[in-house]
C-alpha cells in the first residue's frame, strides 16, 4: 500500500492508525486528515521519537496493510 491510498481513504484508516498509535487522540486524527507529515509530527510529539524513527514506523505500518 502507498500513502496516497491512505490519504484518499483517511476516514477508513483512522481506526487502524489509532490502533497502531494509541496515544493519538481523535483530535490528532482530525488534524492529521491524511497528511503523512502531520502524522509523523504527531507520532514524534506523542512518543518522543525523532523524525527518522517516526517515518520508519509509518513505512513499517504501511507495509503491513
Amino acid at each position: 500500500m502507498n500513502w496516497n491510498q491512505v490519504e484518499g481513504n483517511w476516514e477508513q484508516f483512522k481506526g487502524k492508525v489509532q490502533t497502531q498509535w494509541g496515544k493519538l487522540t481523535n483530535d490528532d486524527l482530525d488534524v492529521i486528515a491524511g497528511q503523512r507529515k502531520e502524522l509523523a509530527g504527531r507520532i514524534q510529539a506523542r512518543y518522543g521519537k525523532v523524525a527518522d524513527d517516526a517515518e520508519r514506523d509509518i513505512d513499517d505500518w504501511l507495509s503491513r496493510h
